[in-house]
């Protein structure tokens, strides 16, 4: 009889092992990637923007070495000097090995400071990218970066063409029901923290025209940079209003800005958790090494 009862025993254990095991991958996201944003590198290899470069990708490799991708929102050098590229290309190959490919987009201090030269050109080369705008499958997922094709100090310019071929590339992907990531430097106006029209930190020629293109996709996720804004402070996350995808402010690897108009050492990026039903975004103090509690969002997919 002991022995029945012990055999019932190991066997209800077992079946609820299975059980646990089965509720764990089956709440276990089915990819993830990391977004990280102006990081600022400069020629000098000991200053803090390189230093915490560095940092982050250290810490994303140790906490999520089975990530999918590593997408940069611009910004990637201060002022888009050859020099600067190279040690952004230093610090990178020290880590590449353990990492997924980084994929990136212009910000304006990569071209905006300098215009008499090609230095979208020179991004361009730099970075292995084909060209201002392109697009990636990840995991079966739509991956859009988005990227100014004029030398502005501080806005992007989007062109009729590049307008198009986003709503074509959205218009095809709108069925399959899954979300669509799309990266671009600047925020719209009046959307994320720092975008707001009193802080001045938006920063698209053609707003107007991308949001007309944006309306309607509430599957897709936009994630910007150029802001700095911390992730504590207010309107990291934009829901869209019903109307437009949710919008993310990713931050800055490089130092932060405060709802007090002031600048602030600190090196901050975004985690992000793909599953079946909603995409999990939790930010990540770098200088910290901590998860900021505030910056956790969960967006369902429409319908769901």
């Amino acid at each position: 009889m002991d022995n029945i009862r012990e055999s019932a025993v190991a066997g209800a254990a077992v079946m609820h092992q299975a059980e646990t095991e089965a509720a764990v991958a089956a709440e276990a996201p089915l990819f993830s990637f990391q977004v990280i944003t102006d990081t600022h590198v400069t020629e000098d290899a000991g200053h803090t923007h390189n230093g915490n470069f560095d940092g982050a990708l250290q810490q994303i490799k140790e906490l999520a070495p089975h990530s999918k991708g590593i997408m940069h929102v611009g910004d990637v050098t201060d002022h888009g000097f050859p020099g600067e590229y190279a040690e952004f290309q230093r610090i990178w190959n020290k880590h590449r090995s353990e990492l997924p490919e980084m994929i990136m987009t212009m910000g304006n201090h990569d071209v905006g400071l300098g215009v008499w030269e090609d230095r979208i050109g020179r991004f361009l080369s730099n970075t292995d990218t084909a060209a201002p705008y392109h697009a990636h499958w990840i995991e079966g997922h739509l991956f859009i970066f988005l990227g100014t094709e004029r030398n502005l100090k501080i806005y992007c310019s989007l062109s009729e063409e590049q307008l198009n071929w986003l709503k074509s590339r959205l218009e095809e992907e709108a069925a399959s029901g899954r979300p669509i990531f799309i990266f671009l430097h600047q925020p719209l106006k009046n959307t994320v923290a720092g975008s707001y029209e009193e802080q001045q930190w938006h920063g698209v020629e053609e707003d107007d025209e991308l949001r007309a293109v944006l309306e309607g996709y509430l599957q897709a996720i936009l994630f910007t940079g150029h802001t700095h804004w911390e992730l504590e402070a207010g309107h990291t996350f934009f829901d869209g209003g019903g109307k437009l995808p949710a919008m993310v402010n990713a931050v800055s690897t490089a130092y932060l800005w405060t709802d007090e108009d002031q600048h602030k050492d600190g090196s901050q990026g975004l985690f992000v958790d793909v599953y079946q039903d909603r995409v999990v975004v939790r930010g990540r103090d770098f200088d910290q090494a901590v998860w900021v509690e505030s910056a956790h969002y969960e967006i369902p997919y429409p319908g769901r």
